[in-house]
């Protein structure tokens, strides 16, 4: 299918070698493009990044006519490394389970789900549905526990020798997870990120007594992966283990046995060749020199396969984090996102961006900044005026391959909604009838014209803004700030009650509430700032301010347009001495 103009952007590019990749390995059969998940905690936004790179790929794949598997391999086999922080439901008893696989874990109290790993992986998997992401999902444990790799673990023991070889090159080296003293250090954001992505773990086996091997049991007894293989017979298959954890001991058949798994660094490329995979990224803590992408790479030769192309990914920033990291105890999930922000707008974040380029989630102020870029976007791509590649970051964030994604049928903008919902306190009846008369020429008539981005907004300010920034109206004028107002301070109180009835809409009341200084000074109220002098800037500020301190008590708040046809214009006029 020939490329159009709206598609010249990365994933455009990604999906052509995919496409030329996946017909060079597999002629004729679907292209399989993968993601790894750790349920080991809440999956968060810098693992997202894990899944929208894929996904935006085979999307575009899909697009033009191709038959494409996004696979996520949900890694629920994993063991329980530690026990998180600030989880509800959680406390110092689940240490005890440390060492099991994530699907023996008990979920937090009052999950509704059974085991630690489904209550986490459930958050994700509503998250992107809401997203619009379309993947098969695998469970690990279930592959592991039903026997789907028996002939690749006995394959990997019968080459044990040759992985050993493969992975002593590299552990002279430094760990590639300790970064040198001279590198920038790594945010706490990105330090969870790694953890969360299994890199962590990076186990490449042990070698003991009677040598390496590539496979760990969990223990018969305490379910625990503190166990070390004792002996091994290639031709019977028994093998035996001990547990450092119990002391248990047993000795199994490995041609019948299915309690356990590859280490981490033979187990990824074993499914790379187990599943044909052509296009997997990986993150920087899976791509320096020794990690397991870069390892994997030459153990999936053994398994009889390729290793996938893709890129290294960036981690993902949140702004307005630590607010965040104090209450949650971690890096915020799609799923907190998608609280206050429509699903257009975070898919957006991710596809306007090379996978390589860091960038960041707000989740503080710069949330309204980032809705007024994507509307003036939307604004742009409407009228025909927006560039190539912004069309393209535009249609990937709007729909996928199987339609548009439900939105606000009329988006305001978000600040405003935010501050309606701020001044109102969510009062239903209050907030339609600020944002009916926003445009007296096209009405509101129901919420749920502006649903879902009210919703949002209205999110973010009770769960994002401080108590102390929140907007309360004043119930009483203040009458000593009245009546030590000069002359010029109640002139322009005067000129702004004067227009309020025939300015009562945003525009209007835009106009006016700019125009008020001027007009002071002599000027029209629709004079550019290029025929003002400098000092009229000083006097709307003083100006505002003055409003700000008569309505609110503050010196600052949101937007005055909004705020007065939010207080109401009988109330204005109260509180402004009239």
């Amino acid at each position: 299918m020939a490329q159009s103009t709206e598609t010249t952007d990365w994933v455009s590019r990604f999906a052509d070698e995919v496409i030329e990749e996946s017909e060079r390995r597999a002629p004729g059969k679907p292209v399989v493009v993968a993601s790894g998940l750790s349920p080991s905690g809440p999956i968060h936004l810098g693992n997202l990044r894990e899944v929208m790179t894929p996904h935006l790929v085979a999307d575009e794949i899909r697009r033009r006519g191709h038959q494409v598997r996004h696979l996520i391999s949900w890694d629920d086999y994993d063991r329980f490394r530690k026990v998180p922080n600030g989880v509800e439901g959680v406390d110092g008893t689940w240490a005890e389970h440390i060492g099991k696989p994530l699907t023996s874990v008990p979920a937090p109290k009052g999950s509704a789900h059974p085991t630690w790993a489904e209550h986490f992986k459930a958050a994700m998997v509503e998250a992107l549905a809401e997203m619009g992401v379309e993947f098969d999902g695998i469970s690990q444990t279930e592959q592991y526990t039903s026997g789907v790799y028996r002939e690749q673990i006995l394959h990997a023991m019968r080459h044990r020798g040759d992985i050993d070889a493969i992975l002593a090159q590299y552990r002279t080296k430094k760990d590639p997870a300790k970064k040198p003293q001279s590198q920038k250090p790594v945010d706490e954001a990105e330090l969870e990120a790694a953890e969360g992505s299994g890199a962590a773990a990076e186990d490449d086996g042990s070698s003991g007594s009677a040598g390496y091997f590539p496979y760990k049991p969990f223990c018969g007894q305490c379910e625990k992966d503190l166990t070390t293989v004792t002996a091994y017979d290639d031709a019977t298959t028994e093998l035996s283990y001990t547990c450092t954890a119990c002391g248990f001991a047993e000795t199994v058949a490995l041609n019948e046995f299915n309690r356990g798994k590859l280490v981490w660094k033979v187990d990824w490329p074993m499914r790379w060749a187990y599943e044909g995979v052509v296009f997997e990224p990986s993150g920087v803590d899976h791509s320096s020199p020794g990690s397991s992408f870069q390892v994997g790479g030459q153990i999936v030769g053994i398994f009889g396969g390729k290793q996938p192309i893709g890129p290294m990914y960036a981690f993902v920033g949140i702004s307005g984090m630590a607010k965040m990291s104090s209450s949650k105890g971690g890096v915020p999930t799609p799923a907190d996102a998608l609280k206050i922000m429509e699903p257009q707008l975070l898919r957006w974040l991710y596809a306007r961006r090379r996978p390589n380029q860091s960038f960041k989630i707000a989740f503080d102020q710069e949330i309204q900044r980032l809705y007024d870029e994507w509307d003036k976007l939307d604004a742009k791509v409407a009228d025909g005026s927006a560039l190539p590649a912004d069309v393209a970051a535009h249609s990937r964030a709007v729909r996928t391959a199987a339609g548009e994604l439900p939105r606000t049928p009329r988006p305001m903008p978000y600040r405003t909604l935010a501050s309606v919902a701020d001044i109102t306190a969510g009062a239903e009846d209050q907030t339609l009838r600020i944002l009916s008369e926003l445009d007296p020429t096209d009405p509101l008539s129901s919420l749920d014209a502006v649903r879902p981005r009210l919703d949002k907004a209205e999110a973010w300010i009770n769960t994002h803004v401080p108590a102390d920034q929140r907007t309360i109206v004043r119930d009483e004028p203040d009458a000593e700030l009245l009546k030590s107002l000069d002359e010029q301070a109640q002139g322009s109180l005067r000129l702004l009650l004067d227009g309020l009835a025939d300015h009562w809409s945003l525009d209007g009341l835009t106009h006016l509430v700019y125009g008020v200084p001027k007009v002071q000074a002599g000027f029209p109220a629709d004079a550019t700032p290029k025929e003002l002098p400098p000092e009229i800037k000083t006097a709307q500020r003083s100006f505002f301010a003055l409003l700000y301190h008569l309505l609110v008590g503050r010196d600052t708040g949101p937007r005055l347009p909004t705020l007065l046809l939010a207080v109401g214009q009988d109330r204005v006029r109260g509180l402004l001495g009239e």
